[in-house]
């Protein structure tokens, strides 16, 4: 989305969580149920032993039985899920290679969590773009689509993938299908493998790609390879093959963080700027400004996903999850892990008059309450108010 131009007849909300119809891909039934939830209700349906089976052989299959190379790859960030998915398929008999595309502003709490890993005796690869690279590459994301953490969303996928080519090792175990997981197209939510398909639809969000940074700042093809997904011929001839493990094991945040901190995770002192719980979007304090221009655009950020998960899950209620999106959501980004907004602006050389200009810009006014010549209403602290709440 690079302006405010979405067409908006009235803003609604899911009948049994508090998603909206804003979000990006989703879509409501004839009785106001949202895709998400009614993916989640056919859970119920799937014989999870018998899923759980079927990963065990697909693992069998890639096992380096010499172990002359490692048995597969995961892209981990430290936090909650990817400490789960490594310690779960350790318990599995495998040894996997962790593979890290550093954030953009790494926090200490993050790089605490990434050190838990080896510490946990996990073999890890970080890549890091260089600092220039980076920095050009999120203020030019911010400005032209209002998305900050586009290059971190890309290379989360692009990375691992590389290095599966790289080193031979064709298979690459994900988590949760996020297409299924928080709503999405009905096909791609079902989809148990990462395809170059998948990659193409869902990794390069808000219709920018890795080509239009090339000029910017004089970024070259070379400066952002990490970026690019693998050479499909060179892909095809190791048969690179990605799965999702939510597709197999019974997806739960809580139950990954519960483990995850057993096996020595740390979370925040308290619940994050913008949402519910301690223990996601620990490593990255630009995820702050992320969160709030989804917010600006589409009207929900972190305390929405976090309460629908919570809602299908049964551990809150609808008016529960309400109430807590109200007091959390959408809250002008003062600080993110601590890390006041002015500091964190200053790392990508942007003047805080400009980031504000750049939230009016993609504000969608359909949504905010706005003065009798149309501006945006505004508290004392830049805080703006929904015209309409779940």
């Amino acid at each position: 989305m690079k302006g405010c131009t979405m067409a908006l007849a009235e803003l609604t909300y899911c009948k049994k969580c508090v998603s909206p119809n804003t979000r990006p891909g989703m879509d409501f039934d004839e009785y106001g149920v949202c895709s998400a939830c009614r993916q989640y209700e056919q859970r119920t349906a799937v014989d999870w032993n018998a899923r759980l089976e079927e990963f065990k052989l697909l693992l069998d299959r890639y096992r380096s039985n010499d172990g002359a190379n490692y048995d597969c790859i995961v892209g981990v960030s430290g936090g909650k899920d990817s400490t789960y998915q490594l310690v779960t398929l350790k318990k599995m008999g495998l040894k996997p290679l962790a593979v890290t595309a550093v954030t953009c502003d790494l926090s200490p709490l993050g790089q605490k969590n990434l050190a838990n890993l080896s510490s946990l005796g996990f073999d890890r690869i970080e890549i890091a773009t260089a600092r220039w690279v980076r920095v050009a590459m999120n203020r030019h994301a911010l400005r032209t689509i209002g998305d900050i953490s586009w290059p971190e969303h890309t290379s989360i996928y692009s990375a691992p993938l590389r290095v599966g080519v790289q080193l031979g090792i064709p298979l690459q175990v994900w988590g949760e299908n996020p297409v299924n997981e928080f709503g999405g197209v009905k096909g791609a939510a079902q989809a148990s493998k990462l395809t170059s398909e998948w990659f193409d639809a869902f990794s390069t969000p808000n219709g920018l790609s890795i080509n239009d940074f090339i000029g910017i700042d004089g970024i070259t093809k070379q400066d952002v390879l990490t970026f690019m997904p693998p050479d499909p011929q060179a892909a095809e001839a190791i048969g690179l093959t990605g799965v999702f493990m939510g597709y197999y094991i019974p997806w739960d945040g809580l139950r990954n963080m519960i483990i995850s901190q057993g096996f020595g995770m740390s979370a925040y002192d308290s619940a994050v700027e913008g949402g519910l719980l301690d223990c996601e979007n620990l490593d990255n304090h630009q995820a702050g400004i992320h969160e709030y221009f989804m917010f600006l655009k589409f009207g929900f950020g972190r305390a929405t996903t976090q309460a629908n998960l919570l809602v299908r899950r049964e551990r809150i209620g609808r008016e529960e999850a309400a109430e807590l999106v109200r007091l959390r959501e959408g809250k002008f980004p003062w600080t993110y892990l601590g890390k006041p907004l002015q500091v964190i602006l200053d790392d990508i050389e942007m003047e805080m008059d400009e980031f504000v200009a750049l939230c009016d810009k993609f504000a969608n006014k359909a949504i905010f309450k706005r003065d009798s010549r149309g501006d945006l209403i505004k508290d004392k602290q830049g805080n703006l108010t929904k015209i309409l709440y779940a």
